[in-house]
């Protein structure tokens, strides 16, 4: 069948055209009956590159565009990963070119700002990741309830993921399954898949796209069987003997990925390597380059098997065999899409090769094994270098602090064009020098910004140095400010940071005196009031003395309130 067989609305069949779409996919044909015709939803296994993007969007097109019921309806797309939600909004604004419907994306890694403004201004056909979904519902900047189509793509992504309690807890906050049109797309089908369509939707119609049908009639398959340290010489010789114009090399690990672009480049080919660390704009751009044809290999792991569509991709290498069978469905789907054939080869070493079984019973029969001939066997100039993941990346532990300290020197604004390895010391050294300094850190002036006391208060100091001098207190201690301890004052040595107090004030020069009367004395004469303290009979030999015992914080601070009290008034 065609397009033109199911009455598209002139505008959607004109963008159709433009496209060069002629003859309806499967999956399409059954999802336009389904969805257009019978006004019920869809639950459809199908794998990636079947066509099923087209089914939903032209289908939900329509039913905007013809149906009166669904007048000013919005869509809402639920994906799994950032590269799916992108590249589902591009399909969408090319196959509505000539319509007037917002079509936008939501997804984490990226700002708010932007996002915010798209949904303020309106969006007819939502596409976004279940995190980000749920932070602008909660921040109630997107109103879930006035979503009435609600498409679940790559369901079992979804799960695999950890994304299915966001999912449950998005369509709770939509409206009713009876009220709303639910499609729900996954490449493989599980009982989990089956439960959400059971308690989620009203009473779907089931498509079901066998996925070894798929494969055997339009990948070429081969199997190798290779020691892990030969890997990459079988890759090269893959390489220089078929010479895809493009291809993606896929491996179960970052490290992986990127040792195996670090080594392809060595050997001259180009390539860049795409992993799930990277920041999203990294990532987009890569993905861009890569569709342009910037760089002819991709080396990713499988963040890139869904949600990646590269025109034409002549080649797929799973350069470690998958962990999970579905995993290998989604890899070669990057290849032969839309009916177009394409070629897909697997490396088992023995790290990985215990993967191939349920790989093998999930499409139904054996994938075909060639055998590694020595002239397919290349030179590979990587040979014998050492590869530790991110070395162009990673820093060492002084380089961080050093990053830090320079950090601490632009807040301050200190000029930083002698830092080097020697850190911050170089730095303080070269400020003294400039400043006529001694490099003694006794004589060190406080860095900008840093945490010092203020300078006691004079008459404070004095009563607390009388107090002092009452409770039998050692002199010379230094008088303790009256400011809060600083932060900065719990790490490290602040003895430099903090200069002692100025002792001058009489009453510290009396507190030298030997005889604790001659103390109580003095004060007796200045304030005209008579201490009385606690005493203590002390035996020495025969002779008994009476010593004042030290006092503690209650009388501390009846003897404190009196001595202000008496400043206050003199």
């Amino acid at each position: 069948m065609t397009f033109k067989d199911f009455g598209f609305d002139e505008r959607i069949q004109r963008g159709i055209d433009d496209i060069g779409f002629e003859t309806v996919m499967p999956v399409q044909e059954q999802c336009f009956n389904l969805l257009i015709k019978e006004n019920r939803d869809v639950y459809a296994q199908s794998q990636t590159g079947t066509g099923k993007t087209a089914a939903f969007l032209l289908a939900i097109f329509q039913l905007l565009l013809t149906e009166e019921k669904y007048r000013g309806e919005k869509a809402l797309v639920v994906v799994p990963t950032r590269e799916l939600a992108v590249q589902i909004e591009r399909e969408g604004k090319v196959l509505s070119k000539y319509l007037k419907f917002n079509i936008g994306s939501i997804y984490g890694g990226v700002g708010y700002a932007k996002q915010e403004r798209m949904l303020a201004d309106g969006v007819d056909i939502l596409i976004g990741t279940p995190g980000r979904i749920l932070d602008f519902s909660r921040q109630r900047k997107a109103d879930l309830k006035s979503f009435g189509f609600l498409v679940v793509d790559e369901a079992d992504r979804l799960f695999d993921m950890g994304f299915f309690p966001d999912l449950k807890r998005i369509i709770k906050r939509m409206r009713p399954f009876n009220e709303r049109h639910t499609l729900l797309f996954s490449a493989t089908l599980n009982t989990r898949v089956a439960n959400l369509a059971w308690e989620y939707m009203n009473n779907p119609g089931e498509v079901f796209i066998e996925p070894e049908k798929l494969t055997v009639d339009t990948v070429t398959q081969e199997l190798y069987h290779v020691g892990k340290g030969e890997k990459m010489k079988l890759l090269l010789g893959i390489l220089k003997r078929d010479n895809p114009e493009n291809g993606i090399v896929f491996t179960n690990t970052r490290h992986s990925a990127w040792e195996v672009a670090k080594r392809l480049e060595i050997n001259n080919h180009s390539v860049i390597y795409l992993v799930g660390d990277l920041p999203q704009p990294k990532r987009l751009k890569i993905v861009d380059e890569v569709k342009k044809g910037h760089h002819k290999y991709l080396v990713a792991t499988d963040v890139a098997a869904r949600g990646l569509h590269i025109d034409d991709l002549e080649m797929v290498i799973n350069y470690d065999v998958p962990l999970e069978p579905e995993s290998y469905i989604h890899r070669i789907g990057r290849t032969a899409r839309a009916g177009r054939e394409g070629k897909t080869l697997t490396m088992a070493c023995e790290e990985y090769v215990y993967g191939l079984g349920p790989i093998e019973q999930l499409l139904g029969h054996k994938i075909p094994v060639s055998w590694v001939e020595e002239d397919l066997i290349a030179e590979d100039k990587s040979e014998g270098m050492v590869f530790p993941f991110g070395a162009r990346f990673e820093r060492t532990t002084k380089q961080r602090s050093n990053d830090r300290e320079q950090r601490r020197l632009r807040r301050h604004g200190e000029r930083n064009d002698s830092f080097n390895r020697d850190g911050m010391k170089r730095v303080q050294r070269n400020k003294r020098e400039a400043d006529g300094r001694s490099n003694n850190p006794s004589s060190q002036k406080p860095l900008p910004g840093s945490f010092t006391k203020r300078p006691p208060n004079p008459r404070i100091a004095s009563i607390q140095s009388a107090v002092s001098s009452v409770a039998g207190a050692g002199t010379g201690n230094r008088i303790r400010s009256t400011t809060k301890k600083s932060r900065s004052s719990k790490h490290g040595n602040d003895k430099h940071r903090y200069p002692p107090a100025q002792e001058t004030m009489e009453e510290v020069r009396m507190s030298s005196k030997n005889s604790v009367n001659e103390r109580l004395a003095y004060y007796r004469e200045k304030y005209g009031e008579d201490f009385k303290l606690a005493e203590n009979n002390t035996t020495t030999g025969s002779k008994t003395e009476k010593e004042s015992s030290p006092v503690n914080g209650k009388q501390r601070k009846g003897i404190l309130a009196r001595l202000f009290k008496k400043e206050n008034l003199s």
